[in-house]
């Protein structure tokens, strides 16, 4: 298969290296002589899988579009990886021209959503980015769901900015700060017109406001309805505290963010862009964020997500010691703990070590012969050490 699809993107004009192991692919991938437009992926490879190639891309880079081949009983692996970041996968056998369909449909340049990212950097927060470009042009119902804190309004928000509603009002009504549901959400349909209406918080509805919702779906609204809650929905509805109907109607586009600790990369990311933010508007800015502090943030759990980094931020940057940041300022609670257990010496130096590695890494763009000039190492010294502390 893999000379046949070769054969053909040469006749169509493409540039093609194949590359049959996985090792190798890592390699080409990470330091490219050209340009990647697409990675065409086998799931099964002789020396591991595609999911294993590209989550470790994804580890240390912004891995180039995947088009991931799979049969039968690999579906679920491949729907993992589009949750992932991945782009699209085929499903064995297929004829040469759906093929060529899916590949063009993955090359084709993608609308800018916005100057800067929504929630981060990483795949996930991509496919996220996604997701919304797409809901902006639908007129269904868009859920979004996600835990507290992970940036449901601000999904909500930029669907609506690039949407050809965005010069329409934009209504939202935060059901967990209401105190009279009905009212307030009949008064933002008022507002709202043909614009967009955002219900955050729609596992607190009441089953009142259950019903007028029900009923102000069926008279044919004008505006589009962006509904926002947790990730307990289905236990509501299925012991009946929420109208499945309801939900089913609400559901028709659904947009899933995963949590910041599924995400470190993004934690990090969101702790520079909100230090940025914050710090241009101190009359002595702070000189940065240390990197054991960036570790610090990488490996926190985020029980709170993004609202939670943001408060620690806020406190940080008001009681910090220097004008550096480090771990101490961002978890205070730290310091009550001496006599927590420490790393080993060789434990704390691996550490410190992967994430210097990957601080590179990301500054140079996953570019392993950069990276190392960066490091003032050699590529082999580099791609060892790699290998070594599981990078």
């Amino acid at each position: 298969m893999g000379a046949s699809i070769e054969q053909r993107l040469r006749l169509e004009g493409a540039e093609v290296v194949w590359l049959k192991l996985m090792q190798r692919a890592i390699g080409a991938l990470r330091t490219p002589r050209a340009p990647i437009d697409a990675v065409i992926c086998d799931i099964r490879l002789p020396d591991g899988t595609g999911e294993e190639l590209f989550t470790t891309l994804c580890r240390t880079m912004t891995p180039p579009p995947f088009l991931f081949i799979t049969g039968q009983g690999s579906i679920d692996q491949a729907v993992r990886l589009l949750q992932a970041g991945g782009v699209d996968y085929i499903l064995k056998p297929f004829d040469m021209s759906g093929f060529l369909e899916r590949l063009t449909h993955l090359l084709r340049p993608k609308t800018a959503v916005s100057t800067r990212p929504l929630l981060g950097v990483s795949p996930a927060a991509r496919r996220v980015e996604e997701l919304v470009a797409l809901a902006a042009i639908t007129c269904d119902p868009v859920m979004v769901r996600g835990a507290r804190g992970t940036g449901k309004a601000l999904v909500a928000r930029r669907i609506h900015d690039l949407s050809d509603r965005c010069a329409a009002p934009f209504a939202s009504v935060s059901l967990a700060r209401s105190d009279n549901m009905i009212c307030d959400l009949d008064c933002a349909v008022r507002q709202v017109g043909e614009g967009t209406l955002f219900v955050n918080g729609l596992e607190r509805l009441t089953v009142p406001g259950q019903d007028w919702m029900m009923s102000w779906l069926d008279s044919g609204p004008l505006a589009q309805i962006i509904a926002a809650c947790g990730n307990g929905m289905a236990v509501e509805t299925a012991e009946g505290r929420f109208r499945a109907d309801l939900f089913s109607r609400l559901d028709k586009f659904d947009i899933p963010i995963p949590p910041l600790a599924e995400r470190p990369e993004d934690a990090v990311w969101l702790l520079h862009h909100l230090f940025a933010q914050m710090n241009a508007r101190r009359n002595v800015p702070l000189s940065g964020i240390s990197a054991l502090a960036e570790q610090t943030v990488r490996s926190h759990g985020w029980p709170g997500n993004g609202r939670e980094l943001r408060a620690r931020l806020v406190q940080a940057m008001s009681t910090a010691a220097s004008d550096m940041l480090f771990p101490s300022d961002l978890f205070p609670e730290r310091r009550a703990a001496p006599d927590e257990m420490l790393p080993t010496l060789s434990e704390a130096r691996d550490s410190a070590e992967r994430a210097h590695i990957l601080l590179a890494l990301e500054r140079t763009g996953g570019h392993l012969g950069e990276a190392a000039r960066l490091l003032k190492v050699s590529r082999t010294t580099l791609w060892e050490k790699m290998q070594k502390l599981g990078l």
